[in-house]
């Protein structure tokens, strides 16, 4: 994803800790050309800590991928990016954790290896290990009592074969 088009933008959507009675509020957005922008504030109130956004359920061509590679710009935060292997809304996700330096343009390295499979925050022992070429969401995630503003500007969002 290079966000290039409006279709680059069309599958993103929220899902805050609304969904368990927190008040965080995210959104993806354009924030200049061919760059997105994940954005919001994380309130640790009524039991939330999180906020996320991910794409519609779809075909992600991953297979044979080695690693993801992530071109951003933080604010100094640990963010997460997260994959789905199935349609469901609500399921197990393979999280990576990742802090871009905060101000400047970073790739970030994601090897399949650093994958962990997670239900709800919790890990799920015995998942078996993310297979690329399931890949049917993406996303990101900004949690781990990390309470305030956040942004996280992204330029592309690749894949690395081999």
């Amino acid at each position: 994803l290079d966000f290039d088009s409006d279709d680059d933008f069309a599958p993103w959507g929220a899902v805050d800790d609304v969904v368990m009675g927190g008040v965080s509020r995210s959104r993806f957005e354009r924030a200049a050309p061919g760059v997105a922008l994940f954005t919001g504030r994380v309130s640790l109130d009524f039991g939330g800590g999180f906020a996320s956004c991910r794409t519609l359920a779809r075909a992600w061509p991953a297979a044979g991928a080695s690693a993801f590679v992530l071109r951003v710009r933080g604010d100094g935060r640990t963010y997460k990016f997260t994959l789905r292997t199935d349609d469901g809304y609500d399921g197990v996700q393979y999280q990576s954790r990742f802090t871009p330096p905060a101000g400047e343009w970073h790739d970030c390295t994601l090897p399949l290896e650093s994958f962990v499979a997670s239900f709800r925050g919790r890990p799920v022992p015995g998942a078996p290990p993310l297979d690329p070429a399931r890949v049917r969401a993406l996303g990101l995630m900004i949690s781990e009592k990390q309470a305030g503003p956040f942004a996280l500007e992204i330029d592309r969002i690749a894949v690395r074969v081999g």
